[in-house]
C-alpha cells in the first residue's frame, strides 16, 4: 500500500501528460463559437461609426491585427490575395494600435480590408476573447461566429478550415 498510492498518482499524471501532448496548442476553444458576434460600437480609421451590425449580410472574416504585430506581417500577403483573387470580405480590427501607425503600415504593405475598425483600447478584442494578434474569426451572414483561428492565417488553415466554412455559409 505504501508504494501503491504514489504509483497510482504517477500513472494518473502520466495519463494527463499523454493527453496534453496530443492537443494542438493553437486550438484554444472559444465559448463564442455558434454565438452572435459580440456587440461593439467603434469608429473606422476614417472616423465613421461602425458596429457589429455592419458585419452582417454575407459571410466574412474579422481579423484582429496591429501595425506592431510580427505575425500580422506573416499573414498579410495571404490576406491580400484572398481579398483580391477570392473576393473574401475581410474586416480589420486594428487592435491596441495608433491610427497613424496603422495607416502608414497599410500604405506600405497594402490594404486587404473591406473596412478597418479602430480598437485602440482593445475593448472589442476583450469582448471577442482575443488573446493576442493576429486572430481571425469566421462569421456567417447572420453575424454568428463559426470559427476562431489563433495566429497568422496560413494556406493550410485557409484551405482546410476557413474556406469550407465560408463556402457552406454563403447565401
Amino acid at each position: 500500500m505504501r508504494y501503491a498510492i504514489p504509483a497510482l498518482v504517477m500513472v494518473g499524471l502520466l495519463a494527463l501528460l499523454g493527453v496534453g501532448l496530443t492537443l494542438n496548442p493553437r486550438e484554444v476553444p472559444s465559448p463564442l463559437i455558434g454565438q452572435p458576434a459580440p456587440d461593439f460600437r467603434l469608429t473606422t480609421l476614417d472616423g465613421r461609426p461602425f458596429s457589429v451590425q455592419d458585419l452582417r449580410g454575407k459571410p466574412a472574416l474579422v481579423n484582429f491585427w496591429a501595425s506592431w504585430c510580427a505575425g500580422c506581417q506573416v499573414e498579410h500577403p495571404l490576406l491580400l490575395r484572398l481579398a483580391r483573387e477570392d473576393g473574401v470580405a475581410i474586416f480589420g480590427m486594428d487592435y491596441k494600435d495608433e491610427p497613424d501607425a496603422a495607416r502608414q503600415w497599410l500604405a506600405r504593405h497594402g490594404n486587404p480590408y473591406t473596412e478597418i475598425v479602430a480598437d485602440p483600447a482593445g475593448t472589442a478584442g476583450l469582448d471577442w476573447g482575443v488573446y493576442g494578434v493576429p486572430e481571425t474569426f469566421v462569421l456567417d451572414a447572420q453575424g454568428v461566429i463559426r470559427y476562431k483561428h489563433i495566429g497568422p492565417v496560413t494556406e493550410e488553415a485557409w484551405r482546410d478550415q476557413i474556406r469550407p466554412l465560408l463556402a457552406e455559409r454563403a447565401p
